[in-house]
C-alpha cells in the first residue's frame, strides 16, 4: 500500500519552498526586473489590443476604456490601472515559468483565450450536482488561506455519480468551478494570502466514482498548471479507500510528481492528521475531527486551544477547574484518531458532595457537553489510550453566569 507522500515528493516541496523563500538580494533584483519587463509587455499588449490575438489594430477611445478593465480573477491586468493585487497575479505566471518573461506572456495570452472559449467565470449553479453543500469554504489555514471543501458522493443516492462523457465534461466544469469559487475568497493585495487549498472528500463517493476520480485529477492537473498557476496551494483528496490506494499505486505517484505534490491522496484514518499539517484545530470542521462547527454560538478560532499528550496505553487526565457556584461550562474534546475511552465527571471539592458521572463512551467523534455548576469543583475528563500509538487530545472551555431552568420556571 502507497504511503501518503513519497520521498520525491517531499524532496520537491522542499525545493519549491526553498524557492519562495530565498531572499538572495541578487535574485530579488532579477525577479523585480523580471516582473517590470513583463508588467510593461502585458501593458504594450493591451494598449496595442494583441493581448488576445496576435494582430494589432488602433483602438477608438472608447476601445482603449474597454480595455482597461481586461481583468483575470478579479484583478485588473492593466498595471497603469494601479490594481495592488496586479503584480501578485502577473508574478504567479512568472514563476511558474522560471521568471522567463516570455514564456510567462505567452502562457497568460493561453488562459485568457481559454477563459474566452471556456467561460469559467460565467458557469452557472445549473453545473454544480443538483444537491446541495458539495461545495463551501470554511476556515482558513495557518498562512491564511481560505480551505475550499467539495464533498463528492452525496448525489450518488439518487442517480449514478457519473455516467458517460456528457456527465464526465459536466463534472469537470464543475470542479472548475469550484477552483473560480474559492478564487473569490482572494483579494491578491501584497501580504496576504493568494492561493486556496482545495479539500475533497470522497467519503460517501461509490467505488465506480474512483475511475473518474483519477480521470479528474489527471484533466485538473492540466488545468491547473496551465490557467490556474499558483492558484492552488494543495489538493487534499481525503477518505479515498485504502483498495484504491493500492491498486493504483504507481498511478497516483505519477499525478503527484507531475504536479510537484499539489494533489495528496489521504486514507480516512490519517484525515485530521493530515489537515493538521496544514490548519490548526480550531479551523478544521468537527466532521474531520477538529473543532470547528457551522454558526457556532459557543466558541470562535479565536478562543484558546489546549493540547494533551496521551502515551501508549496510558490514561490522561484533563481538569477544568470551577472555583465558582452559578456558572455554566461549555467544553470542546477531539483525540487525534479516536480509539479511545472517554469519560466526563464533576468532582465537587466538598468531600461530603457526590460525583456526577456526566458520560461515558467509546469516542468516535469530537465531543462537547455542557454542565451547570451549582458548587465549586472541577470537571475531570478521564481518556484511556489502549492502542500502541500515542495520541494527541486538543481541547477548550469556557464558563458563563447562568440561573438553572427550574429557578426561571419558579419565578
Amino acid at each position: 500500500m502507497p504511503e501518503d507522500r513519497s520521498d520525491e515528493e517531499t524532496s520537491d516541496q522542499e525545493s519549491e519552498e526553498e524557492e519562495e523563500e530565498s531572499d538572495a538580494p541578487e535574485l530579488k533584483k532579477s525577479r523585480n526586473k523580471a516582473l517590470l519587463e513583463f508588467r510593461f509587455r502585458v501593458e504594450q499588449a493591451i494598449l496595442g489590443n494583441y493581448l488576445l490575438s496576435n494582430k494589432s489594430k488602433k483602438n477608438t477611445p472608447n476601445e482603449n476604456e474597454i480595455l482597461k478593465d481586461i481583468k483575470l480573477w478579479g484583478v485588473t491586468l492593466l498595471p497603469k490601472e494601479g490594481h495592488e493585487g496586479t503584480n501578485t497575479v502577473l508574478m504567479k505566471f512568472l514563476k511558474s515559468k522560471r521568471y522567463k518573461v516570455h514564456e510567462a506572456f505567452v502562457l497568460l495570452r493561453k488562459t485568457l483565450k481559454w477563459r474566452a472559449d471556456f467561460r469559467p467565470d460565467e458557469l452557472g449553479e445549473d453545473l454544480r450536482p443538483e444537491t446541495d453543500n458539495l461545495w463551501f469554504s470554511n476556515g482558513r489555514d495557518k498562512e491564511g488561506r481560505p480551505l475550499c471543501y467539495n464533498v463528492l458522493g452525496k448525489e450518488s443516492h439518487k442517480k449514478p455519480f457519473i455516467s458517460g462523457d456528457q456527465k464526465y465534461q459536466k463534472y469537470l466544469r464543475w470542479r472548475v468551478l469550484c477552483v473560480e469559487r474559492g478564487i473569490q475568497n482572494l483579494n491578491f493585495r501584497p501580504g496576504e494570502a493568494d492561493s486556496i487549498i482545495q479539500i475533497i472528500d470522497l467519503k460517501n463517493a461509490p467505488g465506480q466514482a474512483m475511475k473518474e476520480v483519477k480521470l479528474i485529477c489527471k484533466k485538473m492537473i492540466n488545468l491547473l498548471h496551465d490557467h490556474y498557476p499558483g492558484v492552488v496551494y494543495k489538493n487534499l483528496i481525503i477518505n479515498v479507500p485504502s483498495w484504491f490506494l493500492a491498486l493504483n499505486a504507481l498511478n497516483l505517484r505519477l499525478i503527484t510528481q507531475r504536479s510537484k505534490n499539489k494533489f495528496i491522496f489521504v486514507k480516512p484514518s490519517r484525515v485530521t492528521e493530515t489537515l493538521l499539517e496544514y490548519a490548526t484545530i480550531e479551523n478544521i470542521l468537527v466532521q474531520y475531527g477538529g473543532l470547528k462547527r457551522e454558526n457556532d454560538a459557543e466558541f470562535s478560532t479565536d478562543d484558546k486551544v489546549l493540547e494533551a499528550n496521551i502515551r501508549a496505553s496510558t490514561t490522561e487526565y484533563i481538569q477544568i477547574p470551577v472555583n465558582e457556584a452559578g456558572v455554566t461550562v461549555t467544553w470542546d474534546v477531539t483525540v487525534v484518531g479516536y480509539e479511545v475511552t472517554y469519560k466526563e465527571e464533576f468532582i465537587p471539592d466538598d468531600d461530603c458532595s457526590y460525583k456526577i458521572l456526566l458520560q461515558e463512551k467509546k469516542m468516535k467523534e469530537t465531543t462537547r457537553n455542557t454542565f451547570h455548576i451549582r458548587e465549586p469543583g472541577k470537571i475531570v475528563i478521564t481518556i484511556v489510550n489502549g492502542s500502541y500509538t500515542k495520541k494527541k487530545a486538543f481541547y477548550r472551555y469556557k464558563s458563563r453566569p447562568t440561573v438553572p431552568m427550574y429557578m426561571l420556571m419558579k419565578s
